[in-house]
């Protein structure tokens, strides 16, 4: 398992095609605090 995919529980897409179709998150303290949770399990 890469480490994109250990933080971000997906393989690293390319820049135009980060999300699928209506799969969009909110980027805000959930993210930043669930990827400092996983790097602290790695």
């Amino acid at each position: 398992m890469s480490p994109f995919e250990a933080l971000y529980g997906r393989g690293c897409r390319s820049p135009i095609g980060w999300f699928e179709a209506g799969d969009v998150k909110s980027l805000g303290a959930d993210l930043v605090k669930d990827a400092q949770d996983n790097v602290r399990k790695i």
